[in-house]
């Protein structure tokens, strides 16, 4: 939950007149992914056109040759931002809200009274990233794993540090602003944020196998396994108190779900016209990340919006062309020993997307 670039490639792209993604080709890069120790299991929803198809590499467990689910559920980390925002925007198109309002207005004595909602929603208000301050070291985050944390309790860490910057100068990706989200959500709607997410989102859309977990440390149905070392020997670390992320990043849901939530999103049935603007609308100060949705232009010039997500055990991406002809859905779970995954990932964006 801590990862915020999700569009780290380093290759020059793929110069060929045939843009079509190559099932082959995605397949050997997730081959590579896990058999070079970057992720011990990994399963992707690829849609190019009317070209859809799942693939998968690895396993489900470490101890076992099954393989991982095509349509598995996991953790998504910090795709539960998007979520998020995607409501803050409904609100803000049905005036209970102002975007460029500070969010005292809202929550009196939160947080610095000059932050606004837009720079919440943009990591530019300079809040320091509670996380940074958690033990999440393999052998530390043990000790944790299934406490249960108050939002206003991890906000605490983060407002009991002084500000990073100036609020609206700079651009630094904190978990802290979507604690500060949603509880904007709950202040608004005057009810839980999880149950305005399923009202707003999850049931029109139909995600049945999307959930906001809270307390339970499960990943109920289908699921992959994700492990890392503790005190020098493999480690399961599928089963977690997810409160530590909270609407930061707690949410569970499926290459399926993502890939209708990413549509829907983007082609406009969820956001009134000037609020989807503002979701992607990005400044000098943040110019590659609108609000809830990263806005890049891959080196060989193809344009996408998504997010990544990382929590303990899985690190998952959501990424789609703006016309949605070109969209990938990918969770990966880690492996105890670790690896290098960048080359791989790159191979895997090129294939979809170059």
């Amino acid at each position: 939950m801590t990862a915020a670039s999700l569009l780290a490639v380093t290759t020059a792209g793929v110069a060929s007149a045939d843009t079509s993604a190559d099932r082959d080709v995605i397949q050997k890069a997730m081959d590579q992914l896990t058999s070079g120790g970057g992720a011990l299991g990994v399963q992707a929803r690829v849609t190019d056109g009317r070209q859809r198809f799942t693939a998968r590499s690895g396993k489900a467990e470490l101890d076992s040759d099954r393989p991982v689910p095509l349509d598995g559920r996991f953790r998504i980390g910090s795709i539960t931002k998007t979520f998020v925002s995607t409501v803050l925007l409904q609100l803000a198109g049905e005036g209970k809200v102002d975007l460029d309002a500070p969010v005292d207005r809202y929550l009196p004595g939160l947080i610095d009274k000059q932050i606004t909602v837009r720079q919440v929603m943009q990591h530019t208000s300079g809040l320091f990233n509670y996380t940074n301050a958690l033990p999440l070291t393999p052998d530390e985050f043990e000790k944790i794993r299934y406490k249960h944390w108050e939002p206003k309790e991890l906000l605490a860490i983060a407002t009991s540090k002084p500000l990073d910057f100036p609020p609206g100068t700079k651009w630094s990706y904190s978990n802290t602003n979507y604690i500060v989200a949603g509880l904007l959500v709950e202040k608004l709607t005057g009810r839980p944020y999880e149950k305005a997410v399923e009202q707003r989102i999850l049931k029109p859309l139909h995600l049945n196998a999307t959930e906001v977990p809270g307390d339970n440390p499960n990943i109920n149905g289908p699921h992959a396994h994700g492990y890392w070392p503790v005190n020098g020997k493999p480690s399961d670390i599928t089963r977690i108190n997810p409160s530590v992320a909270w609407s930061a990043g707690e949410m569970i849901s499926t290459t399926r779900d993502l890939d209708t939530f990413i549509v829907a999103l983007t082609s406009g049935k969820l956001l009134k016209p000037a609020q989807q603007q503002e979701l992607v609308k990005t400044t000098v100060v943040s110019p590659d990340y609108g609000l809830g949705l990263v806005v890049q232009t891959l080196p060989c010039g193809t344009k996408v919006v998504g997010h990544g997500g990382g929590i303990p055990g899985y690190s998952t991406e959501l990424l789609t062309t703006p016309d949605n002809k070109k969209r990938l859905e990918m969770s990966a779970t880690s492996a105890p020993a670790g690896g290098d995954s960048g080359p791989a990932h790159n191979a895997i964006l090129n294939g979809v997307f170059c």
